[in-house]
């Protein structure tokens, strides 16, 4: 009986720990497991499909396409920006996805973490035995987990980076085409590119 009881004890304790997971541990775990999907000896096809399937625990996609569309948000039907988001995601985790696997033998520095009203920005390094690179997590939490709004590399915004693209092509084109544009490359089949949309 007393094991069962503490059995159940130490249960509790490590839910409740994973439940109160800091943003920076929250971080760390899921970079750590990214570094060991990395560090495999895996194909280049299965390290990224490995890694996709953790990160989409950890990136907020939809709130990243919506801030990439910005003010243009609304000049989009219902049905449009349900599709935008879906290819958007696609964009966003083969051009983020692919970034670790670009870096010989990467390790993670973890700076510290600050909170906010709902929010919170974590801030990480990217070490490789050449370089060293900046990145920050701009986080929300849902329920047990934290969520990636934002990730700056050196300062500069995923999100504002694809803002400017959005912009750039929206300008010219009307949603419809714009959305055509990345079915073919983001869509089944498609094979995508981190250069434009």
């Amino acid at each position: 009986m007393r094991r069962v009881l503490l059995g159940g004890a130490v249960w509790l304790c490590l839910g409740s720990a994973a439940w109160a997971a800091t943003p920076l541990e929250y971080t760390r775990s899921t970079l750590e497991r990214a570094r060991t999907i990395v560090d495999s000896t895996h194909t280049h096809n299965e390290k990224l499909t490995e890694l996709s399937a953790l990160l989409k625990n950890f990136l907020d996609t939809d709130a990243m396409g919506r801030d990439a569309l910005g003010p243009r948000w609304s000049s989009f039907s219902s049905a449009q920006q349900k599709e935008f988001l879906s290819l958007f995601r696609e964009l966003f985790q083969r051009t983020y996805v692919q970034k670790p696997l670009l870096f010989e033998k990467p390790d993670f520095a973890y700076v510290g973490e600050e909170r906010g009203e709902g929010s919170a920005r974590v801030d990480t390094k990217i070490v490789t035995p050449r370089d060293e690179f900046a990145v920050t997590y701009q986080m929300r939490p849902d329920g047990d987990r934290w969520l990636a709004t934002d990730i700056k590399i050196e300062d500069l915004s995923l999100t504002m980076n694809f803002r400017r693209q959005l912009d750039r092509l929206l300008s010219k084109s009307s949603p419809d085409e714009v959305l055509g544009r990345m079915r073919r490359k983001y869509g089944a089949g498609g094979q995508g590119s981190d250069e434009d949309l």
